[in-house]
């Protein structure tokens, strides 16, 4: 321990004798170390913003549906109608008591027609009640949100009120088949327009409250049963649970994560843009430690000699200018870190204005996330470079020949 602490100590005042040159060697680490924190941060509160909002506009947690309703449910949805009720799923464990709201939803697809325009359109009918458990995530745009004092109003996609040249209060008629194999038609009034995260869903989709939707169809029920809890990071554990609970001849508990088409292809892709600016961010690290390292062998030489001639060992050495990069590694890591830190709550008190994403309804205002597994890894990859940049000058100083070093300034 008290050799370890020699070493170091020793490698301080090696680094202290170049401040300049050293001052850029941590500059440079801690300046790659706090783009790598803004960069990362950024790209973590998106996923968790989109995470959220996908969750609470979309999909819910998690969906209690029947067996196969995703795979052939468009196909033959009437088919795969869930009853009125679910069974209690109340004191079944600590798990149930995170579910927030169960609501149900019933899925249909028709025709809209407004004047002499008419379109397709995927509709669902909810609960107007839902939005007290699901929040803001579905924003109206224009108008007001559902209410069971309207059951005749619905609202729709912006994109879908656009494409039909409707606004809010105007009529609209939907026509859809029954679950008897018939028509039926209904006049409803426009009440609101709401935007998502998701522009090709509200390019088509539209809602109505679910009895409104019932009495459309001619049918009860619902195809699915969409769970709100109140902490996401506890999807597994209540699915588990709910797995347990519910027969699975049934019913069929699907997370959110496995119906996120859009939201899982644009994290593959964001993540990978991460680990495209670690590794620039760890070439840089590396070239610039490099360099300095092995300017500080070549002006040391005679000094590495002397002390090999005093009976250093060729480890010492090597060990010796390791150390030295480590230390550059830690100090220029700390820097950047602390610096990180600081930009990123100043950063996401003034917000980062943000235009629509392509495929994107809307844009958004950004923040920083920093985690403390950002912070390790960001700190793991400081002193990683650094050792790896040091290596190379480490071994060509431990290699020297005594008699060479020794006339080396002479």
């Amino acid at each position: 321990m008290l050799r370890t602490w020699s070493n170091f100590s020793l490698s301080l005042r090696n680094l202290a004798r170049h401040k300049r040159r050293s001052g850029i060697s941590i500059g440079s680490v801690a300046f790659g170390i706090t783009a790598l924190i803004l960069a990362s941060g950024f790209i973590e509160w998106i996923f968790d913003d989109f995470r959220e909002t996908t969750i609470k506009s979309q999909l819910g947690h998690l969906q209690i549906v029947r067996p196969g309703y995703h795979e052939m449910g468009k196909a033959d949805p009437y088919a795969f109608l869930l009853p009125d009720n679910l069974p209690q799923l109340h004191n079944s464990g600590d798990e149930i008591h995170q579910i927030a709201a169960i609501v149900p939803r019933l899925s249909f697809s028709g025709l809209i027609s407004h004047d002499e325009a008419t379109l397709s359109f995927i509709g669902e009918g909810i609960d107007p009640q839902e939005q007290l458990y699901f929040g803001d995530a579905l924003q109206i745009s224009a108008g007001k949100n559902l209410s069971p004092d309207r059951p005749h109003h619905l609202i729709m996609g912006e994109g879908l009120a656009r494409n039909l040249g409707v606004a809010v209060k105007d009529q609209v008629v939907l026509l859809v088949n029954t679950a008897s194999g018939g028509l039926n038609a209904v006049e409803m009034t426009v009440g609101g327009l709401f935007s998502t995260v998701t522009k090709s869903y509200d390019d088509n989709a539209l809602r109505l409250p679910i009895e409104t939707a019932r009495e459309l169809l001619r049918t009860p029920g619902a195809h699915s049963w969409v769970v709100l809890l109140n902490d996401t990071d506890q999807t597994d554990m209540v699915l588990a649970k709910l797995r347990a609970t519910l027969p699975s001849d049934q019913f069929e508990i699907v997370p959110w994560h496995e119906l996120a088409d859009f939201y899982n292809k644009t994290t593959v892709l964001l993540a990978k843009q991460v680990q495209a600016v670690k590794l620039v961010i760890a070439l840089i690290i590396l070239l610039s430690i490099s360099n300095t390292m092995t300017t500080n062998v070549m002006e040391r030489t005679g000094e590495i000699g002397t002390a090999m001639a005093l009976g250093v060992k060729r480890t010492g050495i090597l060990r010796q200018f390791l150390h030295e990069g480590m230390l550059i590694g830690c100090i220029g890591g700390l820097v950047g870190i602390g610096l990180g830190l600081l930009l990123a709550e100043m950063i996401s008190n003034i917000g980062i204005p943000m235009p629509p994403p392509p495929g994107m309804a809307r844009g958004y205002t950004g923040e920083i996330l920093v985690s403390s597994n950002m912070i390790l890894e960001a700190f793991l990859l400081a002193i990683l470079t650094t050792l790896i940049a040091s290596i190379y000058p480490a071994w060509k100083a431990s290699r020297m020949q005594i008699v060479d070093a020794l006339r080396h300034n002479r």
